[in-house]
């Protein structure tokens, strides 16, 4: 099992544990882009991709797409 995080360059504060535990945390500079960083993700085997909240909410496949697929999981980080 692979398990990404995924978050604005922007955000400080989200996955800091995990970046710091040396875990594959991404940063994304334009969050238009978001769908396709995903893309990326799952091409690359991640099968765990959990986003924060703000990330989320420039993401249209998050929903269409990936809610249905069996064998990748995407998991929306509550905010603090």
């Amino acid at each position: 099992m692979a398990i990404s995080w995924l978050k604005s360059s922007n955000d400080n504060k989200s996955f800091k544990l995990f970046k710091g535990l040396g875990m594959d945390v991404y940063e994304i500079n334009d969050l238009e882009k978001t769908d396709e960083k995903i893309k990326e993700l799952v091409n690359q085997k991640y099968n765990t991709i959990v986003i924060s909240n703000e990330v989320a909410n420039f993401s249209e496949d998050i929903i269409k797409k990936y809610n249905r697929t069996e064998n990748v999981n995407i998991i929306i980080a509550p905010p603090k």
